[in-house]
């Protein structure tokens, strides 16, 4: 199959990444379509199944490993699983779209590397390790211990930064948005011809 492009956003949680992904997907001329991932995690107060993520258990999404139902996954914490599917993939493309993901580092470095030539890979990096603290603070959802472990994780994270194509440092919104905007737009553009009518 054909498909679109793939463009990954991957960032240490608190960056701004995923307001960067809502504010694309915003973006009708750039037909996007975003990639849900599943998890084994239980749902968050405001999440929903089939919008946020698809919320499997633990049983089944070990069963998907098995069959290697998965585009990329991974235990990002004990237990606590997240993955794409191949077929999440596969149902945008079929629409005659392009794939945002919203994803950690390591899954995002994944299909980086399964599809080279269709993937754009950006990371977005926080202005610091305390600002990022800052605003997991802020957001109230976790607590301090939680916390504490997204800024380890983040140490780790942001190290692996240079292996993205971009690196798009979030210190003042609008720059990163339009920043992000313009970088999607030229690869959907770049080396990518017109779909010739059939």
């Amino acid at each position: 199959m054909k498909g679109g492009k793939l463009f990954v956003f991957s960032a240490p949680s608190g960056s701004g990444k995923t307001t960067i992904v809502q504010y694309l997907l915003a973006q009708e001329e750039l037909n996007l379509d975003f990639s849900i991932s599943c998890t084994s995690r239980e749902p968050r107060a405001h999440e929903k199944h089939g919008k946020d993520y698809y919320f499997i258990s633990l049983k089944d999404f070990k069963q998907h490993i098995k069959n290697g139902d998965f585009l990329e996954w991974e235990e990002v914490y004990r237990d606590n699983f997240y993955g794409t599917l191949n077929t999440e993939v596969e149902r945008i493309w079929a629409e005659g779209k392009n794939v945002i993901f919203d994803i950690d580092v390591v899954g995002g470095l994944r299909i980086k590397k399964k599809y080279p030539e269709k993937t754009l890979a950006v990371f977005v990096k926080p202005p610091s390790v305390d600002e990022l603290k800052r605003r997991l603070k802020k957001r109230k959802t976790e607590s301090d211990e939680r916390i504490n472990m997204r800024i380890a994780k983040a140490s780790v994270e942001l190290a692996t930064a240079p292996q993205f194509d971009h690196i798009i440092k979030n210190k003042d919104l609008d720059t990163a948005l339009n920043e992000a905007k313009e970088l999607v737009t030229d690869f959907i553009h770049h080396g990518h011809p017109e779909e010739e009518e059939e």
